[in-house]
């Protein structure tokens, strides 16, 4: 599922160098001395720390959290050393200063070829459409049109021109989109690639598409990969969040998906079968998700009716638009999709959880006479813990 590797240690120093990248491009940012680059604040240096290369090579990650800790005692007993000074301890400032510099002398600092990798002016960039279903629609229609002769129609790079190309396409359906930063995946559609030689091996699409269309193709390529991995491998090996959409709720203003998500709420989406809607249950807000408008809500609270919902969701789920009736999925508190009731399956049970953060198989539990509430508390049990880009999310 893309989750964090089990060391705790490894997570903090993660979130970490993340938080400590963005902080000191907000800063930069915020004061003038970085401009923008594609609307967001641009990444000024040429390489960037590699959080994704500390997750391969777990004794580099070690060496470097050992060298920030020492780095970090060196501040202090530089500080201490100053105050001793202010003091006139002229033999005790002395003798701290030297403890702070063999702390620097003996730190194992790690390869910088491991730790640093190449960066772009968009390494930090986000994508500004919130996963929305209407983006994934629009990234669909623009593939389609730029991308599908290489990369095929699945994304795995087996489409009629990829033999022509340099190199041949990669695989858009595994786990690359999560290895690379978004702001990374955004420089290279647009800018194109290279290989070590300086030769070409993917043309730029800058002049083809917009920013927002770049970002569109990028969410619709999230999407279909999602899919790609539960029909290949019958989970969803890395975290895909709801596409967001309109739904409309009896007695309330229109609300978007995103809305429970901030709120800490779980959901249940249905895709209309033309059969009974499943009775409310108050762990979760049940929505019905319609291919196309109906006559009447009667008997419905929460209704969607917004066709490029629906297409967003049998992508991800891994179905034919006309396959997805009856489906059901359950989204957590954070909006991750965890669960999956395939058309006319009776009871909820622990082989519908299809987001995970263990390797055991689901079928070594024991069943529950509750299977939706035996659902729930180990979705609230397990969180995801998402990492993207080598960092975390």
């Amino acid at each position: 599922m893309g989750n964090l590797p089990a060391s705790e240690w490894l997570n903090t120093l993660l979130a970490l160098l993340q938080a400590c990248q963005l902080g000191l491009l907000s800063l930069l940012h915020k004061t003038g001395l970085v401009g923008d680059s594609h609307g967001q604040p641009a990444w000024p240096w040429a390489h960037r720390v590699s959080g994704e290369n500390l997750l391969i090579d777990l004794g580099q990650a070690r060496q470097l959290a050992v060298s920030l800790g020492l780095l970090a005692l060196a501040a202090v007993l530089l500080l201490a050393a100053s105050l001793l000074l202010w003091r006139r301890h002229r033999r005790s400032a002395g003798g701290t200063a030297l403890v702070a510099a063999a702390a620097l002398l003996f730190a194992p600092w790690p390869q910088a070829s491991v730790v640093l990798v190449s960066a772009y002016p968009t390494s930090f960039h986000r994508s500004p459409t919130g996963f929305s279903a209407l983006s994934v629609e629009q990234g669909g229609r623009l593939y389609a049109q730029q991308c599908v002769a290489c990369h095929g129609a699945d994304g795995r790079g087996q489409g009629p021109l990829a033999e022509a190309q340099p190199v041949w396409p990669p695989d858009l359906a595994g786990p690359l989109l999560w290895r690379r930063a978004d702001g990374d995946v955004f420089w290279r559609i647009r800018e194109g690639l290279r290989d070590r030689h300086g030769r070409q091996t993917m043309a730029g699409f800058a002049d083809r598409l917009s920013d927002a269309d770049t970002w569109a193709v990028m969410d619709y390529l999230r999407a279909q990969a999602a899919g790609q991995s539960l029909r290949r491998a019958g989970r969803w090996e890395r975290p895909v969040a709801v596409p967001d959409f309109e739904v409309r709720c009896t007695g309330r203003p229109a609300r978007a998906v995103s809305d429970w998500r901030q709120r800490h709420q779980r959901l249940r989406i249905v895709a209309d079968g033309g059969g009974a809607v499943p009775l409310e249950d108050p762990r979760l807000t049940t929505v019905l998700v319609r291919a196309a408008p109906a006559a009447s809500d009667e008997g419905v609270d929460c209704v969607a009716d917004a066709p490029g919902a629906w297409q967003a969701l049998a992508l991800v789920a891994g179905a034919a638009p006309q396959a997805l009736a009856g489906t059901q999925l359950i989204a957590d508190r954070d909006g991750w999709l965890r669960a999956r009731g395939e058309p006319g399956k009776g009871a909820w049970s622990d082989d519908d959880l299809l987001c995970r953060t263990e390797t055991a198989k689901p079928s070594d539990r024991p069943a529950s006479a509750d299977g939706l509430g035996a659902l729930i508390a180990r979705m609230d049990a397990e969180p995801v813990r998402f990492v993207k880009g080598g960092f975390v999310h």
